[in-house]
């Protein structure tokens, strides 16, 4: 008779009988009364009562008995820890047992037993388990060690059981090395900070050697190790990659694409001038081929990975299109990742053999599919430009058979064809204006206006299609009002006299009758542009449009960098880096490619700080609802629909010299910024309203200090903000920060309810008090504006360091900008050090901390620049003359207790000074070294 007997009975007093039986004196009868604990355990009756008589049983040497009462003790011993602590003798006792299957089993129970009171007893046996002869108790107590860690973490690092862990690494058997490079993984990724996998030359040589002979999953936490590490050239990177190729022809797809995901890393490093390079591209194709050969569910896996790859390196499978064919047994979820593959692989060499299977989609049953199918015969016209004629001539054919969805995709379609290839293909437009009626989808409307506004010359009847659909205006949804609207101010541009009154109609009902502001807006500035200036109108509304890109859809590259490190997991079918879906503590490493062999590009870590930033390099993006730009106002005005391009900031701050810059503790010699900044009332007055309110600013200081102030530039230019072109400069005055701004009105609108916020920036930059602009501003009038501010806002690093994003809102809308600021504004007044600290300190900074910069082309003497350098708080310690040149020892202190010193070497016959500086946290040297240049040099 089978086990399910023992999940048969139901009897009443059932606990009571047990009970009896698991203290009888015959084995069979023990047994067979585990087992009906187990079962009833296992359909959730609460047995826990017999605890301590399950307990009892563990003396035994029956291995099945044994697996049964362990079994028991890891679902109970949470809910009774202090019977639990019973068992601890016999698992000490097992842990010693001469039958290694029986060591074993009790190193993975003790693992598996998550109560703090227990562990502390447990670090012995598996001490004596991590060191065991036999090969299956190590790799047991090594993933042991990671259970531990996570219950305990300090008490594994105490007990020296992650070195241990490490030694492992080298073992004689492979499926101990993999185990040991799985628990330490597990270890690192919830301690991102930990260097625990440092892998060297000779480790990774050992995990390639036993990666040829552990278990597939062995194999894949050893490919997964090795897709972390970072060659130290490029022999080094081929040799692996030669080592680690053979895995592609392994029969579970798991370590196929971990294999591929460290191929794809390593041959970043190869160059493409190789022929080894070639070799590999060649072996990559068959295994992904391969992969599409198994059940849909992981077709779609391999497919979503592949997706990435062929962005990465369509090369790798240019040849292979036909195994992306679609079949007709196909899931729909994989017949759409199959033609998003086709198209990214459709090139002029392949493009008819794709255009006939389209077309054959086209005909197909599923709507979705059949949709999809339509459009990727417009993106193939857009992409291969010889398969255009083709392309278009097929859509006609698609057009028609009449079939509704079919026609409406193909004008979507037909219309991007048209943006890409302008005064090519009109001919069909007559074919088009035959399907006006059916259409009733939004898109589709809205790409057939645009074809009829686009050239409304060449169709006669233009101002009557266009007049049909204005009849149920108020009823189209709002992309199609939108579309109409252009067409129409098209239209009456290019036939003025016949069209008068359809304008005059369409602009009355969308600026009068219209609920929705952007349709409202839009209508307008359409009125206001044709009642003002016709000829302008026509430039702005029939300007020459630019040509449409080929894929739109492409991951953006850093992404696709990101992503394909993390070929084979969540992230790479998701198409999102883990940080977007993984919650909880575990900290999310960001990883990234490596450089190409030859670049300059450093192999740091990602958080080392550039030496030489130049802001012109930095990527710009725009900001999206994702964006911390997005809510910056708190306005409840979702994000902008277009923005000037904004840097953003880093998430880590300054590394290790971090505490410090958030105001934490610096070491000895640092004391915290000051916490609030007291402003009076008048300070956000617009500027010249007398020298009282200036000096109101100092808070009772009576001299101002002659800090450098830059002259003002544009941060916001009109084209941008909608008329408002805002332009400034930063200053420091007597301890008090200010951003002195001029806002003027270029628009032909009053503008008014002016706000202003900054994104969270490295120094925790904010304004001190609104932003005052009393009356509206006028059209063409000006405001100058000094704005005060603090340093006790939100700290976040931002790449550069100095940047700062700003947010300004009016009754227009709200606009967004970022601007670099000097760091001398940040320069406190108590930055002179006393001459005994000074020494001290300058001994106590680690020399890798120091960085020396050049100042070119300045011929002050030491007491100019000494004095010049006073006036933006930069004091000169002490001065000595060695061999004919000064030297200047000096100090400065940021606003949140950073301490900076600098040796200033002056010759006087030579116009280039050489300036030392030294800091704890260096990142700031370099902007500290923009600041000294902008000084002295002006």
């Amino acid at each position: 008779m089978t086990d399910s007997k023992y999940f048969t009975t139901t009897k009443k007093g059932e606990i009571f009988e047990l009970k009896a039986e698991l203290n009888s004196d015959k084995k069979e009868k023990k047994k067979e009364a585990v087992k009906k604990v187990i079962a009833s355990m296992t359909v959730g009756k609460d047995v826990s009562a017999l605890f301590p008589d399950v307990v009892n049983c563990m003396q035994t040497d029956n291995l099945e008995l044994k697996k049964l009462v362990y079994l028991y003790l890891m679902n109970y011993a949470k809910s009774q820890p202090d019977m639990a602590i019973m068992a601890v003798n016999t698992f000490v006792k097992d842990c010693e047992d001469p039958n290694p299957l029986i060591r074993a089993l009790a190193v993975r129970t003790m693992g598996c037993i998550r109560v703090d009171k227990i562990t502390e007893y447990l670090c012995e046996p598996l001490r004596k388990c991590l060191k065991d002869e036999d090969p299956y108790v190590r790799k047991t107590a090594a993933v042991c060690v990671a259970k531990l860690h996570d219950i305990n973490a300090q008490l594994v690092e105490d007990q020296g059981f992650l070195d241990t862990l490490k030694d492992l690494i080298s073992d004689s058997n492979p499926m101990v090395v993999a185990n040991a490079v799985a628990a330490l993984s597990e270890i690192a990724e919830s301690h991102p900070s930990s260097n625990l996998l440092d892998l060297n030359p000779q480790s990774i040589n050992k995990l390639l050697t036993a990666l040829n002979e552990c278990t597939e999953w062995g194999q894949i936490f050893i490919l997964d190790c090795l897709a972390n590490y970072m060659p130290k050239d490029d022999r080094e990177a081929q040799s692996i990659c030669e080592r680690v190729t053979p895995r592609l022809s392994h029969a579970n797809s798991a370590v196929v694409l971990s294999a591929v995901k460290v191929l794809m890393k390593f041959m970043e490093m190869l160059s493409k001038d190789l022929d080894y390079y070639g070799t590999l591209l060649k072996k990559l194709a068959p295994p992904l081929v391969t992969l599409l050969s198994a059940e849909p569910e992981l077709q779609y896996v391999a497919l979503r990975n592949i997706n990435l790859i062929v962005q990465k390196r369509p090369e790798i499978l240019k040849h292979e299109m036909k195994v992306f064919f679609v079949k007709y047994n196909d899931p729909i979820y994989v017949k759409l990742e199959k033609l998003d593959i086709m198209i990214r692989l459709a090139s002029q060499a392949n493009i008819a053999q794709v255009l006939a299977e389209l077309k054959e989609y086209a005909t197909e049953v599923d709507v979705d599919f059949v949709r999809k199918a339509v459009r990727a015969i417009g993106r193939c016209a857009i992409k291969v430009e010889q398969s255009a004629e083709r392309c278009v001539s097929t859509l006609l054919d698609l057009i028609q058979t009449k079939v509704n969805y079919v026609v409406q995709e193909a004008i979507v379609v037909i219309k991007d064809i048209f943006r890409k290839y302008p005064n090519k293909y009109e001919s069909v437009i007559a074919t088009l204006c035959e399907n006006l009626d059916s259409l009733d989808e939004p898109e589709a409307r809205a790409a057939m206006i645009w074809i009829v506004g686009e050239y409304a010359e060449r169709i006669d009847n233009a101002d009557e299609l266009l007049e049909s659909f204005l009849e149920g205006f108020h009823d189209e949804s709002t992309q199609v009002q939108l579309q109409l609207l252009t067409a129409i101010v098209k239209l009456f541009l290019k036939k003025p006299t016949e069209t008068q009154e359809l304008v005059q109609q369409v602009l009355s009902l969308a600026t009068q009758d219209s609920d929705n502001p952007d349709l409202r807006d839009r209508g307008y500035i359409y009125w206001r542009l044709l009642s003002t200036d016709p000829v302008a109108a026509k430039e702005v509304v029939l300007a020459e449009k630019p040509l449409i890109s080929e894929e739109t859809d492409l991951i953006e590259p850093t992404l696709l960098d990101e992503l394909i490190c993390y070929i084979g997991t969540l992230a790479s079918v998701y198409h999102k880096p883990p940080s977007a879906f993984v919650e909880g503590s575990r900290g999310v490493v960001h990883k990234s490619l490596l450089p190409r062999t030859g670049s300059n590009e450093s192999v740091e870590s990602p958080d080392a700080a550039p030496s030489e930033v130049q802001a012109a390099d930095q990527p710009s993006v725009i900001p999206t609802q994702g964006d911390l730009l997005g809510d910056l106002l708190n306005l409840d005005l979702g994000p902008p629909v277009t923005g000037p391009p904004v840097q953003m900031g880093a998430v880590d701050l300054l590394g290790g010299g971090l505490d410090i810059l958030m105001g934490g503790s610096g070491g000895p010699n640092f004391s915290p910024a000051p916490t609030t900044t007291t402003v009076p009332p008048n300070v956000g007055a617009p500027l010249g309203t007398g020298l009282g309110d200036l000096f109101d600013l100092t808070g009772g200081v009576g001299t101002l200090s002659g800090s450098y102030v830059a002259p003002k530039t544009v941060w916001l230019p009109a084209m941008k903000a909608k008329g408002l072109e805002i332009s400034g400069t930063f200053s420091r005055q007597g301890g008090s920060i200010s951003m002195d701004l001029v806002l003027t009105n270029k628009a032909l609108q009053v503008m008014s309810d002016f706000a202003i916020q900054f994104n969270r920036n490295s120094f925790g930059l904010a304004p001190a008090a609104p932003l005052q602009v009393h009356a509206p501003l006028a059209p063409n009038q000006s405001v100058e504006i000094s704005l005060p501010l603090n340093t006790v806002g939100s700290v976040m690093k931002m790449d550069p360091l100095n940047n700062l994003q700003v947010a300004v809102k009016n009754n227009i809308d709200v606009f967004y900008f970022s601007t670099l600021y000097p760091l001398h504004i940040l320069f406190v007044e108590d930055g002179k050090m006393e001459r005994q600290m000074f020494l001290a300190t300058w001994k106590d900074i680690p020399n890798e901390n120091e960085t020396q910069f050049q100042i070119k082309d300045c011929s002050l003497n030491g007491d100019s620049v000494s004095s010049k350098l006073q006036g933006s708080n930069i004091f000169t310690i002490a001065k000595r003359n060695v061999e004919g040149q000064d030297m200047l020892y000096q100090s400065l202190k940021l606003t949140n207790g950073i301490w900076v010193l600098a040796e200033l070497r002056i010759q006087p016959s030579n116009p280039s000074f050489t300036l030392s500086l030294k800091c704890r946290a260096p990142e700031v040297s370099q902007y500290v070294y923009q600041a000294y240049e902008t000084i002295l040099k002006n």
